[in-house]
């Protein structure tokens, strides 16, 4: 087939990097692609979210399936657009993608299903914020409504810096989802998912604060590694069952079935497995990581999901290496991140053994690669074991020159040491649903 796959990032060089790889796959178009990427496959220059662009592009290059990357061209619909062409899309359409466009929504969504979630209340202005913080108590957990490239959720215990975040989403024109604080490590779930049967991937963590140690503001991720040895057994049967199938279920009962990857972000907390959010594409950086250990060919299992016909794979197969993903981040990351530096050593950290690198935000620029946002690069440790793959990572990190650049050194640390504990599951406890005033 020949496959069409659509966004700039990290996320999307990890895609076609696996699709060309694939048996099935003889053919991959990007747009609008990075520089990375274009050191793979051809690019077009178009905007991802526009549906129009998308759907003429896709029709000249008479691709086979298209895959949407981002989550802003789901939710502007070009999933629907593509579709209305008779073109095999392997993405939501823009009523499913509200999982991710509305978290307000997704806790509509979750109630009607019955899957367990944090408590909640959706305010619409700073006195409702207010009754709301005080509901639930510190750390406060504030979360943009909309779309917010994965810096819209703050944890604090600062009423204050919730208040002040609140109200800036307010300014810009939205509403905040006021949560109960949950206790106990996240862990990242995709499911593939074709309308009306999902099929898990291997479970992956990720690391959202921007410094060591967790400290520091959130951003969209700054690495993440799988498998996770410290994850209780069947925690991904349980998580299929009491969340993923139901959400499908009610999205297909809505006349909204959901097609492509649902992004479960779940708390292991001592009340069993609760989610946080749902996304409805794959993760950054948890994609680079999951799809380095993916043996299954990804165009293949794409299609079947495009095309309603997932029952051909009852289980995935997967490589039993370790895979670290660690960002280089441009400096001054999440505020202001500078750009246009040039970035060297790319070609000495893939020659360290195990290694690649995945481009996110980069460009060409008079024959140089240079910076172009915050996520610069993702480098992927690959070992027999977590220790020896962020051993891997790390002496590729260090080949990497980027004026400015940070990265964290702690990514998989404590797996790696065996000191990650979650709390004991209860299996078949009653969920907590959250409710929404």
């Amino acid at each position: 087939m020949k496959v069409l796959v659509i966004g700039p990032g990290g996320r999307e060089h990890a895609i076609v990097r696996s699709l060309l790889s694939d048996p099935y796959v003889r053919e991959v178009h990007a747009a609008p692609g990075n520089a990375g990427i274009a050191q793979l496959v051809d690019t077009h220059t178009i905007a991802a979210d526009d549906p129009v662009a998308v759907t003429e592009l896709a029709q000249r290059l008479e691709s086979d399936l298209v895959v949407i990357g981002p989550e802003a061209p789901l939710v502007a619909g070009v999933a629907d657009a593509l579709r209305e062409a008779g073109i095999a899309v392997f993405g939501p359409g823009r009523a499913a993608a509200e999982l991710e466009g509305s978290k307000a929504f997704a806790k509509q969504v979750m109630a009607a299903a019955n899957v367990p979630t944090a408590m909640c209340r959706v305010a619409t202005t700073p006195g409702e914020v207010a009754e709301a913080l005080d509901a639930f108590g510190a750390p406060h957990v504030v979360k943009d409504d909309g779309l917010a490239a994965g810096k819209g959720v703050v944890v604090t215990a600062s009423r204050d810096e919730a208040l002040s975040h609140a109200q800036g989403c307010f300014d810009a024109g939205g509403s905040v989802v006021i949560e109960e604080f949950m206790e106990g490590p996240e862990v990242s779930l995709f499911a593939i998912c074709d309308g009306r049967k999902a099929v898990p991937m291997v479970p992956a963590q990720d690391f959202k604060r921007i410094y060591d140690d967790d400290a520091g503001p959130n951003t969209g991720g700054m690495g993440a590694y799988t498998p996770l040895p410290w994850l209780p057994a069947g925690f991904t049967d349980e998580v299929m069952d009491r969340v993923v199938r139901p959400v499908i279920d009610e999205m297909a009962g809505r006349g909204t079935p959901f097609v492509g990857v649902l992004y479960c972000g779940l708390a292991l907390t001592t009340r069993g497995v609760r989610v946080i959010e749902f996304n409805v594409r794959f993760g950054d950086p948890e994609t680079q990581a999951v799809l380095a250990r993916l043996k299954t060919p990804l165009g293949a299992l794409m299609m079947n999901a495009a095309k309603g016909e997932l029952d051909t794979h009852e289980q995935l197969t997967w490589s039993s290496k370790s895979a670290v993903a660690v960002v280089v981040a441009a400096g001054n990351y999440p505020d202001s991140p500078r750009k246009g530096d040039p970035i060297t050593g790319l070609d000495e950290a893939e020659a360290s053994e195990g290694v690649h690198v995945i481009h996110a935000g980069t460009k060409l620029e008079e024959g140089r690669i240079v910076s172009s946002g915050g996520r610069v690069l993702t480098v992927v440790g690959l070992g027999r074991d977590l220790e020896q793959a962020r051993e891997r990572v790390y002496d590729g990190v260090r080949q990497v020159r980027l004026e400015g650049s940070q990265y964290r050194t702690d990514i998989a640390a404590l797996a790696a040491r065996g000191e990650v504990t979650p709390p004991p599951l209860r299996t078949g406890a009653l969920p907590v649903i959250g409710a929404e005033s």
